[in-house]
C-alpha cells in the first residue's frame, strides 16, 4: 500500500506540473500576441480561465487586458472573482482598487486600498493613488492627510503637492489652500515646477503651457502637455471654474490622453465634470 500511494502522488505531481505548464504557456502566448491582437489575446485568456478554473493568473491576466480595452466592469468581475479565490495577495486588492477608481466607484476603490495597507503596512506612505481616490470619494480631510504622509517619501514630488491643494481646497477654501500647500524639492519633469507656482498663486497658465510645448524630447512632450493640460483643469476646476476646467481637460483627454494612471485621471475628471457637485 505504502508503494501505491507513491507512485499516486508521484503521478499526481506530474499532473499538476503538467497543468501548472500548460497554463503557463497559454498566458505567455496571449501575453505575446496582445501586443498586436488583444481580442484574440483575450481568447486564449477565455480558455485558461475555462481550463483552470481555480487559478487566479488566469483570471488577472484576464483582467489587465480587459482594463486596457476600458471594460472597466468585466475587469473588475474577473478581479472580484480572484479575490474569492486568494483574499490574502495585497497586490489583487490594489488591481481592483485601480480598477474601481477607473469605473468610477470611489468608495469601493478607498475600500480595495485599505485593505491593500491591511496587509502591507508598510505601502501606507506609498499609496498616493488611495489619496486620489479619497479626493473622488470627497473624503478631503483623508486626501489631504494621505499626501502629507507621501511627501514623506516622495519629497520632490510637485504632483502630489497638487493633489495636497485640490483636498484642501475643497475642505478649506483656496487661500487656506495656498498657505497649507507642502513644500516640495526639485521636480524636473516639465512643467512641474510651473504647475506648483500656479498653485502657489504666483504663475500663470501661459508660463504652463509654454514650458509644455518648448519640452525637447517627443516623447516627453506628450506628457509633459498630458500634465500641464490635466493640472491646469483641476485648478481651475478647484476654483469653480468648470467651463474652463472642461476647456483644459478636453486636450488632456481627447489630444495628449495617454494609458497610464494619469491618462486615467485625466479622463475620470472630465467625465465627473458633467455631474453635478
Amino acid at each position: 500500500m505504502r508503494r501505491l500511494l507513491i507512485v499516486f502522488l508521484t503521478a499526481g505531481a506530474v499532473a499538476v506540473s503538467f497543468c501548472a505548464e500548460s497554463q503557463d504557456a497559454l498566458l505567455r502566448e496571449a501575453l505575446r500576441i496582445a501586443r498586436t491582437n488583444v481580442p484574440a489575446a483575450l481568447k486564449l485568456c477565455d480558455r485558461a480561465v475555462a481550463d483552470f478554473p481555480t487559478n487566479t493568473h488566469p483570471l488577472t491576466a484576464r483582467a489587465r487586458l480587459l482594463d486596457r480595452l476600458h471594460r472597466y466592469e468585466d475587469a473588475i468581475r474577473d478581479l472580484s472573482a480572484a479575490l474569492k479565490l486568494d483574499s490574502r495577495t495585497a497586490t489583487l486588492w490594489q488591481a481592483r482598487g485601480e480598477v474601481n477608481f477607473k469605473a468610477g466607484h470611489f468608495k469601493e476603490s478607498v475600500a480595495d486600498f485599505d485593505r491593500v495597507i491591511q496587509l502591507a503596512p508598510d505601502q501606507a506612505p506609498h499609496h498616493w493613488q488611495r489619496g486620489i481616490s479619497l479626493y473622488y470619494a470627497d473624503r478631503f480631510t483623508d486626501g489631504r492627510k494621505q499626501f502629507e504622509l507621501h511627501q514623506s517619501v516622495n519629497p520632490n514630488d510637485v504632483e502630489n503637492a497638487a493633489w495636497h491643494f485640490l483636498c484642501a481646497a475643497r475642505e478649506q477654501g483656496v487661500t487656506n489652500a495656498r498657505n497649507l500647500m507642502i513644500s516640495v524639492g526639485p521636480d524636473g519633469r516639465a512643467p512641474m515646477p510651473e504647475i506648483y507656482a500656479l498653485y502657489r498663486g504666483t504663475g500663470s497658465v501661459e508660463r504652463v503651457l509654454s514650458v509644455a510645448r518648448a519640452s525637447a524630447n517627443d516623447a516627453r512632450q506628450r506628457d509633459a502637455l498630458l500634465y500641464a493640460h490635466l493640472y491646469l483643469g483641476l485648478y481651475f476646476d478647484a476654483l469653480g471654474d468648470r467651463a474652463k476646467a472642461r476647456e483644459y481637460l478636453s486636450p488632456a483627454v481627447n489630444e495628449f490622453g495617454a494609458e497610464h494612471y494619469m491618462g486615467d485621471v485625466a479622463r475620470v475628471h472630465f467625465r465627473k465634470l458633467d455631474t453635478p457637485r
